[in-house]
């Protein structure tokens, strides 16, 4: 008795379900043999005979199962149980292509469009009155470019601009995290003058003021969303990598240019200074007291701050208001959020937005970050059910980060030799992996990153090199190509799980001249981080409630 089954069950679950079936060989004779054909769908069988050879078969058709023994019975159980695992197992774990296919031609093009003096505010208002409606827990995300065009005059000159504010976004990442592992507290700190009267806080040891964030202004995303009651509408910047939320304020002693008008706080019904005995003033990093009132600072990487009052305030999105939100009042604002109103605190710790909101999840879809399409962020939506999922952990030294239950990587089909403690927190809180919305490439450990690099660069040898540029040390020049065939890289999770990427969310753009390269780079530091070129064109969803993250490919 012979099973026939298909070993590529991606075909299987492209068939009609008419076609999921399996065939069993009786021969009591060498040339005579019987089929037994089972269908789970239709719960029959159909006996095909031949009576000469197998390749000249009558087929006669029963609502009942043929006449077979009970050990024939049994192993046609075992085959339907095998049968029903590969296709759930066919689900969860996706097999991925050992090579996929990008896009010279179009990604060229994207870089042009992208330095397009078009403006984009008029679709950006229809598209927020659109989606506003839509859902009372979700709202639009859009790329920077399509609030704000870039005054560069060649992508090049655009995209070192972002890696180089990229590299200011991970050290204030990996400063922040240093500072907690030294057990660097707010009563550690000494007050620094700001220049403007205001005594804020600085670390012994470190120069400059404490790094609590992210810097802004490479490939961040933006909301809209409404400040106060009745609301104001403001353009936000999206930062799982940040905790506390603001916004600019009048009266403004140093504001940086926004697409709206400066939040006035006496405008709202709704605003209220917080006290310094607040359990939430003392929940900052960095504050101050001043008559009996709480001041913020969140200061990052690159230069950049925000300095003002820490108040409560009603924050509305879509339809759905939520009240009694502590937000930071920035008077004094410096740095790279042209364009944006102030900051939306996604992180895991107390005083970020979902914790206020007592969210149990959210998601976000990265649009390719020179689109001027839209995409949304949403609270309380389930995971997709198809999503690869993979453990969400965190670092009890730092709550803010997302740490993810990486366990391998994969080039070309071939899982690559770094054991999976290269991606694990160790007991002194170093190590890991964390998801980021507002970093751009993904950073590796040093060895890990060479692993990588050294797999990709072994299956594209066909490919013409060209010298590096800033952070990447593997480019391509793809001029004379309107489409290549390159190994495909993959993270592996627990059980299985696999997320095979896109070819354009690692073989990136670096100018409009058909110069391309890998869109990863190692960091000296222990902390890893899967950065959102990495992720766009992927709903990524934060299941608090469950410890779980979940990937699912082209939902944007």
């Amino acid at each position: 008795m012979l099973l026939l089954s298909s070993p590529h069950p991606k075909l299987l679950l492209s068939s009609p379900p008419h076609k999921f079936a399996f065939v069993f060989f009786q021969c009591p004779l060498r040339d005579s043999c019987n089929y037994a054909y089972f269908s789970p769908l239709l719960n029959k069988s159909t006996v095909l005979k031949s009576h000469t050879s197998p390749h000249h078969l009558t087929l006669s058709s029963r609502p009942q199962p043929p006449k077979m023994g009970f050990l024939s019975h049994i192993f046609l159980l075992f085959a339907f149980f095998c049968f029903t695992f590969q296709l759930s197992h066919s689900r969860s774990s996706p097999l991925s292509s050992k090579t996929t296919v990008l896009d010279v031609a179009a990604s060229i093009q994207t870089t042009l469009n992208a330095l397009s003096s078009e403006s984009h505010t008029q679709a950006l208002s229809q598209q927020d009155r659109s989606s506003s409606a839509a859902s009372s827990l979700s709202l639009p995300l859009h790329s920077r470019i399509s609030l704000h065009k870039p005054s560069h005059s060649d992508y090049k000159s655009l995209t070192l601009a972002r890696l180089e504010r990229d590299s200011a976004r991970v050290r204030s990442l990996t400063t922040r995290l240093d500072l907690a592992l030294q057990g660097i507290a707010t009563s550690d700190l000494k007050p620094v003058d700001t220049g403007d009267g205001l005594e804020l806080e600085e670390a012994k040891g470190f120069e400059g003021p404490v790094i609590s964030g992210t810097s802004q202004g490479s490939g961040e995303y933006f909301s809209r969303v409404g400040i106060g009651k009745p609301p104001s509408p403001a353009y936000v910047v999206l930062d799982t990598g940040s905790d506390v939320s603001w916004v600019q304020c009048a009266p403004c002693a140093n504001c940086y240019q926004q697409a709206d008008p400066i939040f006035e706080p006496t405008s709202s019904d709704s605003f209220s200074p917080v006290s310094c005995e607040n359990q939430r003033c003392k929940s900052l990093d960095v504050f101050e007291c001043r008559n009996d009132t709480c001041l913020y600072e969140v200061a990052y990487g690159d230069g950049s701050y925000t300095v003002g009052d820490f108040v409560t305030e009603t924050i509305t999105i879509g339809g759905v208001s939520a009240k009694d939100i502590a937000i930071g009042c920035g008077h004094t604002n410096e740095g790279l959020f042209i364009g944006a109103s102030g900051l939306l605190g996604l992180g895991g710790g107390s005083l970020s937005f979902p914790s206020q909101l007592n969210a149990t999840s959210f998601s976000y879809c990265l649009v390719d970050r020179d689109s001027d399409s839209a995409s949304t962020l949403e609270f309380n939506s389930p995971l997709h059910p198809n999503a690869v999922t993979a453990p969400l952990h965190r670092n009890p030294e730092l709550d803010t980060f997302y740490y993810i239950g990486l366990t391998g990587l994969s080039v070309g089909g071939e899982l690559l030799p770094i054991p999976e403690s290269a991606f694990l927190i160790d007991d002194s809180g170093n190590g890991g992996i964390i998801i980021d919305s507002g970093t751009a490439v993904t950073r590796l450990q040093t060895d890990t990153y060479n692993a990588l690099r050294d797999a990709f660069v072994k299956g594209t040898k066909d490919l013409t090199s060209t010298q590096g540029a800033a952070l990447f040390d593997v480019c391509y020049d793809l001029s004379a190509k309107k489409s290549v065939e390159v190994p495909t890289v993959s993270f592996h999770f627990a059980d299985g799980k696999v997320l095979p990427l896109p070819a354009k969310n690692y073989l990136i753009p670096i100018d409009s001249e058909g110069t391309f390269c890998f869109a990863f780079a190692p960091t000296p530091s222990s902390l890893s981080i899967i950065g959102n070129v990495q992720q766009q064109g992927t709903r990524v969803g934060f299941d608090i409630a469950n410890s779980v993250v979940g990937f699912f490919p082209d939902q944007c």
